[in-house]
């Protein structure tokens, strides 16, 4: 058989209805959505596999983007859109760490289905013969055939929370607080400015996970999040590292965190938003932290743009169950004799960046590895996509977990600074835990 990439990319019609995509993700007369990246009903969707890539350490990066201009250099594609995410795409999710086992990875599925501004699209790639618009109808009708029957799944229902026993993972709740406290002695002393700290929790359920289940409920209750899944990494992130649609690059930054059952704590006549935006914006703990953060993305921008705009004032990110002091920010990338940096480039300039991992960068990871006790994997690494031409779009993969049968490995992190309580930032671990705990039907 060929080895040459080919595809077919055909306009689906027209889906206007509010859960778009997420009403694919848990049909039970089709096969199991592997890949995913939704927000607001709209992204793209993944299922089967034609080809894979997977590599580790420093150069993990550089060698998915060669091998994904290998695959697409040569490739034969029909694509009358032309649009970002149209013709073939490949799904990704990156090690956090340099020195992490995991196995990041690109995954090039058999088919794509598509939705922007109301418009569907589907794509049917091979390494074969170009496939055949009749062929990607009736690969249509075998992964997503309620695209053709006008059928949609129902919102997920309430269902009895299940009991679950979650446990500590690398480190108990005592030892990643004594590792926070001497996090801000290291801060203190002159080392770095800031540092990322993570903790990981694993559930353990009386039954096997459905991650198209979870999917959905983090797709319904997180819209304004970006709710992911690669293989068996799931979850919902509200940070976006980088997309690239042509020559213009975007980012969303959060730093600065508040739970919303907090809110209790609101004066009297003060309604919740005004509540966040006093404690948040308010906070020279949290301005200083999510300043940090800019400055850090816009620098490494800097070689690749003409111009990067920030807003000056943060805004506050209201999600079901935090507020985030978040900023977003816009380059124009430089266009040097033609080329433009592809999305997988720039993200490979900006991993890792101090909303994860701290600044200035090299020695907050040292620190980062020698408190946290933990292989982060794919928690806190890029995951996303990126098309042929370049485009794409890479989340911060936050708010997730990895699935295993019946058992999930769930993370979370937060920034600590010199003014950081440990018994604080533990709180906010358990915050930023909820989603997923939620999405698994368990109650916390």
């Amino acid at each position: 058989m060929s080895s040459t990439l080919t595809s077919i990319t055909v306009p689906l019609g027209q889906d206007a209805s509010e859960d778009g995509l997420a009403a694919l993700l848990t049909r039970s007369d089709s096969p199991e959505v592997g890949l995913s990246w939704i927000r607001r009903g709209s992204g793209l969707l993944g299922f089967g596999e034609v080809a894979r890539f997977e590599a580790t350490g420093p150069d993990r990066f550089m060698l998915a983007e060669q091998w994904w201009r290998s695959l697409t250099l040569g490739s034969a594609v029909t694509d009358p859109l032309a649009l970002p995410g149209t013709g073939p795409v490949a799904f990704g999710s990156f090690a956090f760490s340099k020195t992490s086992a995991f196995a990041s990875r690109l995954v090039v599925p058999e088919l794509i289905i598509g939705l922007r501004d109301g418009l569907l699209w589907g794509t049917l790639l091979s390494l074969g013969e170009q496939p055949t618009e009749q062929e990607l109808h009736d690969a249509v009708q075998l992964f997503a055939p309620a695209l053709l029957s006008g059928a949609r799944a129902a919102a997920p229902e309430a269902t009895a929370a299940v009991v679950a026993d979650v446990k500590p993972g690398s480190l108990s709740e005592e030892a990643w607080m004594r590792a926070v406290a001497l996090g801000v002695e290291r801060i203190r002393s002159g080392e770095v400015e800031k540092i990322v700290l993570a903790r990981d929790v694993v559930a353990e359920l009386p039954a096997p996970v459905s991650a198209p289940e979870v999917l959905r409920r983090l797709a319904c209750r997180y819209r304004e999040c970006w709710t992911y899944r690669v293989d068996d990494f799931v979850g919902a992130t509200p940070e976006m590292l980088i997309q690239v649609m042509g020559r213009t690059a975007q980012a969303r930054v959060l730093a600065g965190t508040l739970d919303r059952r907090d809110a209790a704590e609101k004066r009297d006549g003060e309604d919740e938003l005004a509540f966040a935006e006093r404690v948040l914006a308010g906070s020279a703990k949290q301005r200083h932290e999510h300043q940090i953060a800019i400055d850090s993305l816009v620098t490494a921008l800097e070689p690749f743009s003409d111009a990067t705009d920030a807003h000056e004032e943060p805004f506050i990110l209201e999600l079901p169950n935090v507020w985030h002091l978040a900023s977003d920010v816009k380059a124009e990338l430089l266009d040097a004799e033609g080329h433009l940096p592809s999305s997988l480039a720039l993200v490979n300039a900006l991993h890792p960046t101090a909303a994860v991992c701290g600044t200035p960068t090299l020695p907050a990871g040292v620190i980062i590895r020698e408190l946290e006790a933990l292989d982060r994997g794919p928690y806190a690494g890029p995951v996303g996509w990126l098309d042929a031409a370049g485009n794409g779009e890479w989340g911060i993969a936050l708010r997730g977990g990895l699935l295993e049968e019946s058992r999930a490995r769930l993370f979370a992190g937060c920034g600590v600074v010199e003014g950081s309580v440990p018994e604080v930032e533990l709180a906010e671990t358990w915050a930023k835990f909820r989603p997923m705990l939620e999405a698994l039907n368990i109650t916390a």
